[in-house]
């Protein structure tokens, strides 16, 4: 069963690296992990060009694929529909992490689906770490606030592996928008439980029990 590590920033403090390796079935440095970069090419701030290299390469400022995996690999999903599933089916059953990068989370939810990667999701033995797009992806909805990519069918839906929402990057200084007010304003058009999480918390999830993890700021919003 999928274990998930919804973070807004990535792996960045004690907490959140704790809360991972507590996770894993073995040391980081016995596991393999891919990475997963499409949802930076659906966002104009971030891909493609330099930030997706540094994400994919370990050179970015939000820990994941610099963690000291036995191994990191690639999983590009706009690429999966034009090549036979026998090619990365079995690569995806064996891995143990993957590392979802932020970007869009709606063109990240379209080629989860059209790849077939949202399909095997749950039946892996493996932990999801997710960061910004990458955790909003694995909620009912997004909320308009986030829709910029839009889908062929219009709409904010997303995977709804979770039941909860996530507005990431609470109060962030280079973000005016992502206030606790701002915040609030979302989660009562969300219909359903949310988040608000700072860049130094993250949302634990295995087998339905959810837990926060931070050391900074975060908010439960109910329905």
């Amino acid at each position: 069963m999928m274990k998930l590590l919804l973070t807004s920033a990535g792996v960045n403090n004690k907490s959140i690296h704790e809360a991972l390796v507590t996770m894993l079935d073995k040391p980081i440095a016995d596991c393999t992990a891919l990475c997963i970069p499409t949802a930076m090419y659906g966002h104009p701030w971030v891909g493609p060009g330099v930030k997706t290299w540094e994400f994919i390469s370990g050179n970015s400022e939000n820990p994941m694929v610099d963690l000291g995996w036995k191994s990191v690999g690639v999983l590009e999903l706009t690429a999966l529909p034009s090549i036979n599933r026998d090619r990365w089916m079995p690569l995806v059953k064996e891995t143990d992490v993957f590392l979802v990068s932020g970007g869009d989370a709606l063109y990240l939810a379209h080629w989860m689906q059209q790849s077939g990667f949202a399909d095997l999701l749950p039946t892996l033995d493996a932990v999801y770490v997710g960061m910004s797009a990458g955790s909003m992806v694995m909620a009912p909805k997004i909320g308009e606030t986030f829709v910029g990519w839009t889908p062929p069918n219009g709409g904010d839906t997303a995977l709804g592996m979770v039941d909860f929402s996530i507005f990431p990057h609470l109060d962030h200084e280079m973000l005016p928008e992502n206030t606790m007010a701002d915040a609030e304003r979302w989660a009562s058009g969300m219909n359903g439980p949310a988040y608000a999480i700072d860049d130094q918390t993250a949302i634990k999830v295995i087998d339905g029990e959810v837990e926060v993890v931070s050391e900074g700021n975060w908010r439960r919003f109910s329905s």
